[in-house]
């Protein structure tokens, strides 16, 4: 039939209605106001109308889709278009940095709808941070949700949706403002190692305190909502592939420390142990300054070290050549350069690592894989963690 996705198709099987939701709910959002109508939903899912019709109906009930008008046909009566109603759900994310915590609450289409921000200190220890945490988000409201949302299981990293996959309504009134919508839960995003699976941590590089610390199901205790953890980079290069990012293509961060997020096929990469994307820890200079984590020249101890010193251009040049290890190794269609010491001053990394790849080009008789600046948006990522699944997104 044309204009399936044959590898995202829906199947007409009783057992699969959540898949087949995942699927309407992702062309609903990707539709955007215009809205999109049920033939064509039906076309572009394999589904059949019947199947359609009755998907539709149920997210109309639970409030996520609404009519939004009609388009001309080709023959008969116009077709009446369906659109996502963003502000029917709401997932928060965080981006918990060394030294900093930024919260984000979105809305079911990713828009920013509430944000904070705080100092933090990583290395107080993790009852502190997070209860720094818990304290941030009662700002955006997550308190007030988890209060009235009892029974949650800790650990639990899917929006809550009932058995035909359509988003359960939580939340109890917030005063004075009418209902508060539907929280689906909290999406957390730090300096790994971690075990994104169980959300526990590892020994985070200058912090070993936080070493075997469940932060998952702290979180969800405290907060009564379902909790996701995952590396910061891995939420940023999620977050830019749920955007639009297409193919393969790595996005290194450089900031308070140095990793790469990884998106192989369209799909994030984590490695059997949430352990893809350590890019800082590769060693370019043996017997080179000691690292963080144990090692000696590795590449976040080198740029870090020229950052310190003002010298951009030299942090650039050893960001670029292991941005070229990475291309060697994986064959990726782009580099995407991000975090704070990135985004402060673009310029010096985007000619320096253009400068690196574009040389290695040259020696392979290769194309230069283009290098570009991302936002800094760790926690919208973050709050993707919890939003992708119900959009059908199964890397998340």
């Amino acid at each position: 039939m044309a204009g399936v996705n044959r590898t995202n198709g829906g199947v007409n099987l009783p057992a699969l209605r959540s898949h087949n939701t995942a699927l309407v709910l992702d062309l609903l959002r990707g539709a955007g106001a215009e809205g999109i109508s049920r033939l064509e939903l039906a076309e572009r899912t394999g589904l059949t109308p019947q199947a359609v019709s009755k998907i539709t109906g149920r997210l109309r009930e639970a409030g996520l889709a609404v009519e939004a008008g009609h388009r001309a046909s080709t023959g008969g009566k116009p077709r009446t278009v369906l659109r996502l109603v963003p502000g029917a759900g709401h997932a928060v994310g965080i981006h918990l940095d060394r030294d900093a915590l930024r919260a984000v609450r979105v809305d079911l289409a990713g828009t920013v709808v509430g944000e904070r921000c705080a100092a933090v200190d990583l290395g107080a220890g993790a009852e502190a941070v997070v209860g720094e945490v818990e304290a941030l988000l009662r700002e955006v409201g997550v308190a007030e949700v988890g209060a009235g949302s009892a029974g949650v299981e800790a650990g639990a990293t899917a929006p809550g949706v009932d058995a035909e996959g359509v988003p359960a309504r939580s939340g109890s009134p917030r005063p004075a403002a009418g209902p508060l919508p539907a929280l689906l839960g909290v999406g957390v995003a730090l300096p790994g190692p971690l075990d994104h699976t169980r959300g526990v941590l590892h020994r985070v590089t200058g912090f070993p305190e936080w070493d075997g610390f469940p932060l998952r199901d702290a979180l969800a205790r405290r907060l009564g909502v379902p909790v996701a953890v995952d590396k910061d980079t891995n939420a940023a290069a999620l977050g830019l592939a749920v955007a639009g990012e297409r193919g393969s293509f790595a996005y290194l961060h450089l900031g308070t420390g140095l990793g790469a997020g990884l998106v192989v096929g369209g799909t994030v990469h984590r490695g059997a142990r949430t352990g893809a994307g350590e890019f800082g820890h590769q060693v370019v200079q043996l017997d080179g300054p000691p690292c963080g984590c144990g090692d000696r020249g590795c590449v976040e101890a080198l740029c870090l070290a020229a950052v310190a010193r003002g010298d951009l251009a030299e942090a650039a040049r050893v960001l670029g050549i292991a941005a070229g290890n990475l291309v060697a190794l994986l064959d990726i269609d782009l580099v995407l350069l991000g975090g704070r010491t990135v985004t402060s001053a673009p310029d010096p990394f985007l000619r320096g690592v253009e400068a690196v790849l574009d040389e290695r080009a040259r020696r392979t008789g290769e194309e230069p894989v283009p290098v570009r600046t991302a936002p800094d948006e760790v926690a919208e990522g973050a709050a993707q963690l919890v939003l992708a699944p119900l959009f059908g997104r199964a890397d998340a």
